[in-house]
């Protein structure tokens, strides 16, 4: 008879320091995630997007195993998970499990994000695992899959047999890493009891920016961990944190699961941790990042991209500030390349309910973004007022192409492309991070065309915009997600934990 395997997801990133919370509400939205779902109509929701749920029931349906499926759960990042929709998720959950045992049950797969704080919690991912392990006994496998910035807890690694973290950032091995959870599975299955486990956690937390897989040097780090795999028939992951989380135990954690997992983690720590050095961050003040973009831009064939990594709404901002766009105004950038410069998505719903009625080609005046709390303990910059031009309009319902897609279509509601100075602005009534450049096509704007393309996104844009862009500049404009997190007003981390490398 095939193992019965419930399966269910629970994702949010938690940025503490942030000014917005995921309420259940936030959950229903989904907005770049998929929004709640349950039962059946999950697997049929989810099954074809890069996500890792759909490679781990890719691998259940390979290897013949019967899916119980729970629910999904997935918010857009931002300050702390409320504790009603915490409870709401975690007992739906919970009361599955429940259900299925009586039925018979050999195991559960979660697909969990393992940097979520909840107001009442902060490991989320530990406390749900912890009520999985008390209903489903000391015997039963639990494995999961975890984000890349996972902040690994000891907690989560006692409660699942075996964990394992996305390789790449930009994610786009979300749903390979559901595959390698089907792995581990069937790997704990065989076995009949947990593989050995070797950890190490790192004493220095890393900026996002410095995590991405396509430079160096995470790109060589996560070369030689999967040689590594491969030499010691170990599976292994670097969960390089979410350096944004006020947490005990945020920061970088290795691992491995298998018979030679300590020889696999000494070799790889010892990468990862000399020379230190090497994982510091460049960035660039808001009007130094664009009037380098501009002399670049000069030359160019191909538009320059200006990371606005502040305000990224995939770690916890809410892609509203107007540092960049100041800045833009400041140095002129519309009036050097006019109708050459763009910046997306900022998130204005007024502005772009506005752009609606008034209708495309028509001038009005506005107030753009807002100013919001950061973690300075100061407001980001003012809103940019001005007449501006509509220069198109759009429903909102987008088809993503490029490889950061979780699922096709995303849901933003009115969209429009405002002009001012020469500068194009993608407004949007929703936060997508601008990690596709059918967010931009979405309202005219075509991103091959540009001189100058300001992202709000931190990484996940250069898995679309990279192929596009003559180079990529990091800008470090007022906002609620810290470029470097010795910035932050950290009050929980250990006091012998790094706040930069």
């Amino acid at each position: 008879m095939s193992p019965r395997i419930l399966i269910g997801g629970f994702q949010h990133e938690t940025n503490t320091f942030a000014p917005s919370r995921a309420d259940w509400a936030a959950f229903n939205r989904g907005e770049t995630f998929p929004a709640f779902v349950r039962g059946t109509a999950m697997v049929e929701r989810l099954r074809h997007g890069n996500i890792a749920i759909a490679g781990f029931m890719a691998g259940a349906r390979e290897r013949g195993w019967s899916l119980v499926p729970s629910c999904w759960a997935g918010a857009t990042p931002s300050a702390h998970v409320t504790r009603d929709a915490f409870e709401r998720i975690a007992g739906v959950i919970t009361g599955d499990v429940g259900a299925a045992l009586a039925q018979g049950l050999d195991a559960v797969y979660l697909d969990l994000h393992g940097a979520a704080v909840a107001e009442q919690l902060d490991d989320a991912e530990g406390e749900l695992l912890a009520r999985v392990r008390a209903l489903v006994g000391p015997d039963r496998p639990i494995v999961a899959s975890l984000d890349m910035h996972a902040n690994v807890t000891q907690r989560m690694l006692d409660m699942a047999d075996a964990l394992v973290a996305y390789r790449t950032y930009p994610h786009i091995d979300m749903a390979d890493t559901g595959r390698r959870a089907a792995v581990l599975l069937q790997r704990r299955l065989a076995r009949g009891g947990r593989e050995p486990l070797q950890v190490v956690r790192l004493p220095f937390l890393l900026p996002l920016n410095v995590q991405t897989t396509m430079t160096e040097p995470a790109a060589s780090v996560f070369r030689e961990l999967a040689a590594l795999d491969t030499a010691h028939g170990v599976v292994m992951s670097f969960a390089t944190g979410f350096p944004a989380a006020d947490v005990a135990e945020c920061g970088p954690v290795l691992w491995a699961h298998g018979d030679a997992a300590q020889a696999a983690v000494q070799r790889l720590h010892a990468r990862i941790d000399q020379p230190r050095s090497q994982w510091r961050l460049e960035v660039l003040e808001p009007r130094a990042a664009v009037a380098t973009a501009l002399d670049i831009a000069a030359g160019a064939g191909r538009p320059v991209v200006i990371a606005d990594t502040q305000d990224n709404p995939g770690a916890g901002a809410d892609s509203n500030t107007t540092g960049m766009l100041h800045a833009l105004l400041a140095e002129e950038a519309g009036r050097r390349f006019p109708g050459q410069v763009a910046l997306g998505m900022m998130f204005d719903p007024a502005a772009a309910a506005a752009a609606h009625a008034a209708g495309a080609g028509a001038q009005i005046s506005l107030a753009l973004g807002a100013a919001v709390p950061t973690f300075t303990g100061r407001p980001s910059d003012p809103p940019v007022s001005g007449r501006c031009t509509v220069r198109a309009l759009g429903d909102g319902h987008v088809l993503l192409k490029g490889p950061m897609a979780m699922t096709p279509t995303v849901e933003l509601g009115p969209c429009a492309c405002l002009e001012l100075d020469g500068v194009l602005i993608a407004v949007a009534a929703s936060k997508p991070q601008m990690l596709d450049r059918e967010l931009f096509r979405h309202v005219g704007i075509q991103p091959e065309r540009m001189k100058l393309l300001v992202n709000k996104s931190s990484v996940h844009f250069r898995a679309d915009f990279a192929p596009i862009a003559e180079a990529i500049l990091i800008a470090k404009a007022a906002g609620p997600m810290a470029a470097d997190p010795a910035d932050l007003p950290w009050r929980k981390l250990p006091a012998d934990m790094a706040r930069r490398p």
